[in-house]
């Protein structure tokens, strides 16, 4: 069995984790700040194994992030399915960058779902956000080394000395 193979429970474990993490209560203080940890963990994969993660994947983990959030049914699915499409665009360059520069990228990426959600939300005759919701790409783009690093080295089978 191959190194990479037996690793392949990486990504639903990864996944899971992350749509646990949206699920966490948080304090009304700080639920403006949550990160998107489905769209951070979900960009790791589109990166580094487009052969397997792709925008029929992202819709699929979205239907799914909709059902256990909640929320208005389809959002999270587009939402995602963009993430992915944009990052697919342009993986060849991204995927070269420094991490410091990758994480720029992801963090515009981050503030267009932040587009895309109000205007779902505006079209929808939802309420808008509060703007201090506009504030969440800034801890999910400080957030992307550490889960780009924790990704590579479990995806990888690398351990910390």
């Amino acid at each position: 069995m191959s190194r990479l193979r037996s690793r392949g429970w990486v990504l639903p474990a990864s996944l899971a984790v992350a749509l646990l993490l949206g699920l966490v209560p948080l304090p009304e203080l700080l639920q403006p700040v949550r990160p998107y940890w489905l769209a951070l963990v979900l960009g790791y994969w589109v990166i580094e194994t487009p052969e397997r993660v792709g925008l029929g994947f992202a819709f699929c983990i979205g239907v799914l992030a909709d059902l256990l959030y909640g929320g208005i049914l389809g959002e999270q699915a587009l939402r995602l399915v963009v993430f992915a499409f944009i990052l697919q665009r342009f993986r060849a360059r991204i995927r070269f960058f420094p991490l410091s520069q990758q994480a720029l990228a992801i963090g515009g990426l981050l503030l267009n779902d932040r587009i895309i959600s109000a205007a779902v939300r505006l079209f929808t005759a939802e309420p808008l956000l509060p703007w201090s919701y506009w504030w969440a790409p800034l801890p999910g783009m400080l957030l992307w080394l550490p889960i780009y690093v924790l990704l590579d080295a479990a995806r990888l089978g690398k351990r910390g000395h």
